[in-house]
């Protein structure tokens, strides 16, 4: 059995590793193969293009970029002609996938999509696509799996994986050691994105938060690096600034759970934090056009996961303008001098995790894909 995976960031990496894994276990036999990072290549998928190079976001800077993703495009489909994987799995990436998705079938091979483009906040269109060209949608979130059925799309609920994945695997002790945290002062996260575009528009703003909050307050600062961001690029930015910084390397919800706030950038990044109870401000920023086409298509009142899933802003966001070093300084300064206000929100963000429901997201999704590719080859 061969399956292709397409992931085009590092949370669709880690996804699709952790999905990836577990075909393995299932079916050791399986050969998978496809676009994605080093996670994914440490779960036993033979990387065909790495994406650490994917860092575009926004409509604006994405039409800079159509040459380039014409060719990749090219390259994929000649992947599975010559490949002929036996299903082809979707992770997050909408903008590309999709047209991915319609390679495929039209190849005839069945397409799996996991963290599926999100229909109810886009128009129609995107739905119409998904129904044409997507075999099984493997849906994370109940209302999504609702929007899907609706629009006439094959739909599974399995779950959202970070109900599983999200839990620190040392103690509060071992992790404070294990990342040098300083007992004495009020230990801050900063997370600014996985895309080199995101954290170009992002960190400096957060750089500058952080310097004001260390006039303040006895602060350490942490900064988790993504798969796909070199640590060279994230000290261009720090520079010669005079605050205390640790650049970190895995163990992510571990040094979350030694942190008392944190500065996120928009994405599955806010959903972490909130499920290990980290209260967080939300940043994001984009170009100027981008952001008045995003205004006109998207139809959403929050742009976080927690606040969508809750229905209210229990995740503070700070989008466009207000994205600024001031407005950030103001609410973590709040939390972290005022202990009743931390824990206010700590009781918010709590029940997000009560909204996710049960886990085992992971195992169904890599059962679906198996069945799906096992029926595509004749296997019952």
């Amino acid at each position: 059995m061969k399956i292709m995976m397409s992931a085009g960031e590092a949370s669709g990496d880690m996804h699709a590793a952790a999905v990836a894994a577990e075909i393995k276990r299932i079916r050791p036999d399986a050969e998978i193969f496809g676009m994605g990072g080093e996670l994914m290549k440490k779960s036993g998928v033979r990387i065909i293009y790495d994406i650490e190079n994917l860092g575009i976001i926004g409509i604006v800077e994405i039409l800079k970029h159509i040459p380039f993703f014409f060719h990749l495009r090219d390259m994929l489909r000649q992947a599975m002609i010559d490949e002929k994987p036996d299903v082809l799995v979707c992770i997050d990436y909408p903008g590309f996938n999709m047209k991915i998705a319609h390679v495929a079938k039209t190849l005839g091979i069945p397409v799996v999509y996991y963290i599926a483009p999100t229909i109810w906040a886009w128009n129609k269109g995107r739905a119409e696509n998904i129904v044409r060209d997507v075999a099984q949608v493997a849906s994370i979130f109940p209302f999504e799996a609702k929007a899907y059925k609706e629009a006439g799309a094959h739909v599974t609920f399995v779950g959202h994986p970070l109900a599983d994945t999200v839990k620190p695997s040392m103690s509060f002790d071992e992790a404070l050691a294990y990342f040098h945290g300083n007992k004495e002062a009020r230990r801050i996260l900063l997370m600014p994105g996985s895309r080199k575009n995101e954290v170009t528009g992002l960190f400096p703003l957060m750089l500058d938060a952080a310097e004001a909050l260390s006039k303040k307050e006895n602060c350490q600062f942490f900064v988790p690096r993504a798969s796909t961001i070199p640590k060279e690029f994230l000290l261009s930015f720090i520079g010669k600034r005079n605050i205390s910084f640790e650049i970190t390397e895995g163990h992510q919800y571990d040094l979350m759970q030694i942190c008392d706030v944190c500065v996120a950038s928009s994405g599955t990044a806010t959903l972490e934090t909130a499920l290990m109870e980290l209260p967080t401000v939300l940043v994001y920023k984009l170009a100027p056009l981008t952001w008045i086409l995003a205004n006109l298509l998207v139809n959403v009142k929050y742009a976080g996961l927690p606040n969508l899933l809750m229905g209210r802003e229990v995740t503070p966001e700070l989008l466009q303008d207000k994205a600024t070093p001031e407005n950030v300084t103001e609410i973590l300064q709040k939390w972290i001098t005022d202990e009743n206000a931390r824990q206010e929100n700590i009781s918010e963000i709590r029940k997000v995790r009560e909204a996710l429901g049960s886990g085992g997201a992971v195992n169904r999704t890599a059962r679906l894909i198996l069945e799906t590719a096992g029926a595509a080859n004749g296997e019952k």
